[in-house]
């Protein structure tokens, strides 16, 4: 699926590693997703709620469906990050890394599950373009 396709097909997305800290991109990212439309399910141990949706300690928490899981975490934790996708009650049909965060094996791990999978590109910039 080309990029822009990717990114317009995507509503709604649990962010691994959300931030409240409004100076950081693990926030303005969502925060500007949220703000076009986009349902954000933030998933942080640290994090009760955010823009009306409850905030989750995983992803294998999550009970909802989500088009996307977008991650704000280094890349030793990505595997791991794709391995709880892959065991929400739902999983996503895209696997997002934030600009500057790379991991071949979430990408084998992903794509072995033929799970889309973009990393070190940021979302909003994405977004923006696919507009």
């Amino acid at each position: 699926m080309e990029l822009r396709e990717v990114v317009r097909a995507i509503h709604s997305v649990a962010v691994v590693g959300f931030s409240t800290d409004t100076d950081k991109p693990a926030h303005f990212v969502p925060a500007y997703l949220h703000d076009a439309g986009v349902r954000i399910i933030p998933v942080n141990p640290r994090v009760e709620e955010a823009w009306g949706e409850r905030g989750y300690a995983s992803l294998r928490d999550v009970p909802d469906a989500v088009d996307a899981v977008l991650v704000f975490r280094r890349p030793e934790y990505c595997p791991a990050v794709v391995e709880d996708a892959l065991a929400m009650p739902h999983p996503p049909r895209i696997i997002w890394l934030q600009s500057g965060i790379t991991s071949p094996e979430a990408r084998a791990l992903a794509e072995a599950h033929s799970i889309e999978y973009v990393e070190n590109r940021c979302l909003m910039v994405e977004h923006r373009r696919a507009a």
